[in-house]
């Protein structure tokens, strides 16, 4: 119970951050699964704060990178990102190849739009969310998912990157 007051005064904070240069006192993400048994897929909505995400995909290039510069390189960096900290494999540990399908800005923030195609129905995922916990020590990822007629939430962070979720 604890666990989702917490979780709801952070989603509450979160969705009322500033539209200005973000300045947040804390780090976090906010990930929507959805296990879409009809169509076989997970279906992930994960709203990043901007400054953050992009002074992850800065890390190693030659230059800042803005999440707003014309091209895909934007979104092919944060899509190569998201794939190496963000995974999905079934229970067994056999991985599911994530599909960054775009992304929308949202006042101090992003979303990217992503999905798994599933090998066929499943009692569960094992997920590993480690999105930003290599640039900041105190990073939560909050992940809120819906499968199964129900929801449920989980809060990934340092040393606890990784879990499996059922339904």
């Amino acid at each position: 119970m604890r666990l989702l007051a917490a979780l709801a005064a952070l989603l509450l904070l979160f969705s009322l951050a500033g539209a200005g240069p973000a300045r947040h006192a804390y780090h976090s993400s906010i990930t929507e699964l959805r296990y879409n048994a009809a169509k076989k897929q997970l279906e992930l909505s994960v709203k990043v704060f901007t400054d953050d995400f992009e002074k992850a995909l800065s890390q190693g290039q030659p230059k800042a990178v803005s999440l707003t510069d014309a091209g895909p390189l934007p979104l092919a960096l944060a899509t190569a990102y998201l794939q190496r900290t963000l995974q999905a494999s079934t229970t067994a540990g056999a991985p599911l190849p994530l599909q960054v399908l775009g992304m929308q800005a949202e006042n101090d923030g992003f979303w990217f739009y992503c999905k798994v195609s599933l090998p066929g129905a499943l009692p569960g995922v094992q997920l590993r969310q480690a999105v930003l916990l290599d640039v900041f020590a105190d990073q939560m990822n909050i992940v809120n998912i819906e499968a199964g007629g129900k929801k449920q939430s989980a809060l990934f962070r340092a040393g606890h990157e990784q879990e499996v979720l059922t339904w």
